[in-house]
């Protein structure tokens, strides 16, 4: 039986008389990539953004690793195994890209009281940069400037620095944007090899990069889930072709 790493049941988010999100349920297993769809004002990024703890829901519950977790600050998440990546690029252009995973992975593990030693000498820190860039495929410019990186490259340190505080769940937001087809392949052959020790949410634009790794899919259609199942049978569910894939 999978192993099921965050569980959001019934979450509903309102703002005044707007409902974002309507008694929507997730889970997220290890070993699985799970797909959030939708056109835009879906819900999908108030889902993410409530899973992640950057804020409450109005109701439902939330667990992470089996523990109850609704109303957790998002450092508690990130320091229990939560990982997120964001829409824009999150990353520090001016830094090495080993600079920026080894910050993130020294902000996992923080020890103020410890003044005189070089932060940047941390052993934690350092082997878990290295090992979040030999993940993602960055280890051949882990000293080039970051801001010098292609967007796909980008995009894959944002991941490495989500590696780096070593997460078991990896909340990915439109990770494919701008990316173009040979991109798009890295990605998604990134994405391929993480979901083995990792339960991976999802939220993206590209159908076809979709389809070709999700192992479940959640369709979204004005804060409420029309469907969730696999891509074969969310192909051929008439109310998704009618809402969002075009069908008539």
């Amino acid at each position: 039986m999978a192993e099921t790493l965050l569980r959001g049941s019934d979450i509903t988010q309102r703002w005044g008389g707007l409902v974002a999100v309507n008694a929507v349920s997730i889970e997220l297993e290890r070993g699985s990539v799970h797909a959030v769809i939708g056109t835009n004002g879906a819900g999908k990024s108030t889902l993410i953004n409530i899973l992640s703890g950057e804020f409450p829901p109005t109701e439902g519950k939330i667990e992470l690793l089996g523990q109850e977790a609704t109303h957790w600050s998002q450092a508690k998440r990130a320091r229990q195994g939560l990982g997120r990546s964001y829409q824009r690029n999150t990353i520090f252009p001016d830094f090495t890209v080993f600079e920026n995973c080894r910050l993130a992975a020294q902000a996992q593990v923080q020890r103020p009281w410890v003044w005189w030693n070089n932060a940047q000498k941390c052993k934690h820190s350092v082997t878990a940069a290295n090992h979040a860039l030999e993940l993602a495929g960055l280890m051949s410019v882990k000293e080039r400037f970051a801001g010098l990186l292609s967007h796909g490259q980008k995009r894959q340190l944002e991941i490495a620095m989500c590696l780096a505080i070593q997460p078991k769940v990896l909340l990915l937001d439109e990770p494919l944007a701008g990316m173009g087809a040979e991109e798009t392949d890295r990605m998604l052959e990134l994405l391929a090899s993480l979901k083995r020790d990792h339960a991976i949410l999802l939220v993206e634009h590209d159908m076809d990069a979709v389809f070709r790794i999700a192992d479940r899919i959640t369709v979204m259609v004005n804060g409420s889930v029309i469907a969730s199942d696999t891509p074969d049978q969310i192909r051929v569910n008439a109310d998704v072709q009618t809402a969002y894939l075009g069908g008539h």
